[in-house]
């Protein structure tokens, strides 16, 4: 599919080349892009560096870049940024970097990683992110798919996975460790990267942009992996540059400040294009986080920083929810009283707001008391005072979750959308009219939305496809899949179901890969049926939905649990909204093994007839068919993690792990007569 130029203009780097298709799989074939003659999509093309100059030009002393050292912030400013990133580029360069070859960036979000970020694109190579939480086999994978010649990690634990594997990774030509000494001989540090790229003349990377085209893959996004081997989603010039100056129309433009705290994995889509490119495009400055942010210490980065625009994964609002639900329940009747109050109005006042009507006056100062008395404290014990854009993606999240951040003067803009169309998708907007609460949205301006047919489709439903300018090229070396997932005209296949309502808001109904066909054949999307069961029994963490090839449907339960904040893992001690709830249930359990303890001593007790009632209730009003029902229920004795392997690396659920790893549980579930069990077994 297209042809690499020959002979190779040197116009770049803002030229076009010719290209015969909308899709490729190969680094260094050029793609058609999708430039209407009117509209978003006709906007002049420009490449990554350009964007970057114009705006170091235009801002050279506004601050960039900012990461916590000790008790201080240290900061880059655009010209600084800009000017580092070139600094980098020669220094690959003079390393052997050959042009469409790749280098793999390993580790937390930093300085380092964004200047990374930029100089491979500067320097003509492809942009690998990896991410933090990847195991050696899974490094060595990227490394030989994007056929990387360069290695660049934050430390010795990231140094040591591609170590594991170097002998056979033979294209490796360098390694670099941006902090700490590096861990083994050979190892570059970051000041001898720099130090090798400030004694390089300019000619080399002028020859390299001169090469560039904005129709050419610089960026490669892996996916990761939930079900199967990670792809590399391969980004344009154009995909980049053009996507972010729609989402400043749709998120920054109106922002007064602009200021991101960066947390999410640079590898991932969303991470990538807020932290690094749309910062740039805005001029906004970006707070890198603690490494631990995911962790729990990403609450004090916010509070310290106070970002103007926070994108959230459904885990991190979940997990703020739960921290406020555990401030309420130790507060007394009188204050939880005037929180309920303050509730219901932040709730009135959004509904008004976006449904168009005019608030009495009444209302209105009812909102103005109710900010006053716990709305403003609320945001700011969060961090959020200052936000004024929040964003929710990269998963389904509650309905329920959406009405309560609402309800304290938080409205997050839920939207959906995928690595191959850079995060452009469905988009709930803060206007009247332009709101939905459990949906996804109407197509961003970007993106062109449609439902097409599919055999796992249920009447009125379809796949969810996406057009336009942001649909990356393909998937790099992987020629089946890049034609699975994009037709001929440049339509992306999101493996989404979903259906459209009368005034145009998408709702997501299951994704394609997630649906469980049972052995009677009936196909089931999940996610519904877990987000249901959440909902009837709120103190339960997680939910997962078994019964591919069963003969019915059963569920792996988890409580919901604090967590150890130097790891990231789930303890034993219940939350202590969840302590308050089973209280009100007449449980006594303080910690997972008591409440598993009570279930099996008393499976007719207060706990489990409690988690049965909730069962029963989805199965009564829900189930849509017996098929749907389910039969039987597990409690497991630790919430799912990341470093369970429950969870990716933002967070999303692996089915298949879980299955794996409970796979003796799932079984005696199907085994046992028992409609209740609980299991100690990791």
């Amino acid at each position: 599919m297209g042809e690499p130029a020959q002979p190779e203009p040197r116009d770049g780097p803002d030229q076009l080349l010719p290209a015969t298709s909308k899709k490729v799989w190969e680094a260094d074939h050029p793609v058609q892009l999708h430039v209407t003659r009117h509209g978003m999509a006709s906007d002049e093309p420009i490449s990554v560096y350009t964007m970057f100059k114009r705006v170091a030009t235009a801002h050279p002393k506004q601050p960039a870049l900012a990461v916590k050292k000790g008790n201080a912030w240290k900061y880059w400013t655009f010209e600084e940024y800009f000017n580092e990133a070139r600094t980098v580029a020669k220094a690959l360069i003079r390393l052997g970097l050959e042009r469409f070859r790749g280098v793999c960036i390993m580790g937390f979000n930093s300085p380092e990683w964004a200047i990374s970020n930029f100089g491979t694109v500067f320097a003509g190579g492809l942009m690998a992110g990896v991410y933090p939480s990847n195991l050696p086999d899974a490094c060595r994978h990227i490394a030989e798919n994007c056929r990387a010649q360069i290695i660049i990690v934050e430390n010795e634990v990231a140094l040591n996975k591609f170590l594991a594997v170097k002998k056979e990774l033979p294209d490796i030509k360098a390694i670099v460790q941006w902090s700490g000494v590096p861990g083994a001989p050979g190892v570059l540090s970051w000041a001898e990267l720099i130090a090798i790229g400030l004694a390089e003349k300019d000619n080399a990377l002028e020859e390299r942009l001169s090469l560039q085209a904005i129709n050419q893959c610089c960026t490669l996004i892996y996916t990761s992996g939930t079900t199967g081997p990670p792809k590399g989603v391969m980004c344009s010039q154009d995909n980049l540059t053009w996507t972010v100056k729609e989402f400043h129309l749709l998120l920054t433009q109106k922002l007064t400040t602009r200021v991101i705290v960066s947390y999410l994995p640079l590898s991932h889509s969303a991470g990538l294009l807020l932290d690094l490119y749309l910062s740039v495009y805005c001029a906004a400055t970006v707070y890198f986080a603690q490494p631990d942010a995911l962790k729990g210490s990403l609450g004090k980065t916010l509070v310290e920083v106070q970002p103007t625009l926070f994108l959230g994964v459904p885990r991190i609002w979940e997990k703020m929810y739960e921290k406020l639900q555990d401030i309420e329940a130790n507060e007394g009747i009188a204050k939880r009283s005037v929180a309920n109050w303050a509730k219901s109005q932040g709730l009135n006042y959004y509904t008004a707001l976006l449904s168009g009507r005019t608030l009495s006056v009444s209302e209105r100062m009812a909102y103005a008391s109710a900010k006053k008395l716990y709305i403003d404290k609320v945001k700011a014990a969060l961090g959020l005072n200052r936000c004024e854009t929040f964003v929710t993606g990269t998963a389904p999240i509650a309905k329920d979750i959406l009405s309560y951040f609402m309800s304290v003067g938080i409205p997050i803009c839920e939207g959906c959308s995928t690595s191959e169309s850079l995060s452009v998708g469905g988009m709930n907007e803060l206007a009247p009219g332009q709101y939905k609460l459990g949906s996804i949205g109407r197509p961003m301006k970007q993106a062109t939305m449609e439902l097409k047919p599919h055999p796992l489709a249920k009447p009125g439903e379809g796949e969810i496809t996406y057009k336009g300018r942001c649909i990356s090229m393909g998937y790099l070396r992987m020629p089946e899949k890049t034609n699975e997932a994009i037709g001929d005209d440049g339509c992306l296949h999101t493996g989404d179901l979903g259906r459209l309502d009368e005034e145009g808001f998408f709702y997501i109904t299951g994704r394609i890969k997630e649906i469980i066909i049972t052995a009677g054949g009936e196909n089931i999307p999940p996610k519904l049926i877990e987000e249901h069961i959440k909902r009837e029994v709120p103190f339960l963490s997680s939910a997962m939905v078994v019964g591919d090839k069963r003969n019915y449907l059963t569920i792996l339960l988890t409580l919901s649990a604090e967590m150890n904040p130097d790891t990231g893992e789930p303890l034993q001690k219940l939350t202590d909204g969840c302590q308050f709830l089973l209280r009100e249930i007449g449980s006594q359990a303080q910690t997972v093994t008591e409440a598993m303890a009570e279930i099996k001593a008393n499976p007719g007790g207060p706990l489990a007839s409690a988690i049965q009632r909730g069962i029963d209730r989805y199965n009564e009003v829900h189930a849509i068919s017996n098929a749907q029902r389910i039969r039987r229920w597990t409690v497991l004795p630790a919430d799912f993690s990341a470093q369970g392997g429950e969870l990716t690396s933002t967070l999303k659920l692996v089915r298949s792990n879980v299955v794996e790893k409970y796979k003796d549980v799932i079984d005696e579930m199907y085994n046992t007569p028992n409609p209740v069990k609980v299991t100690s077994k990791l």
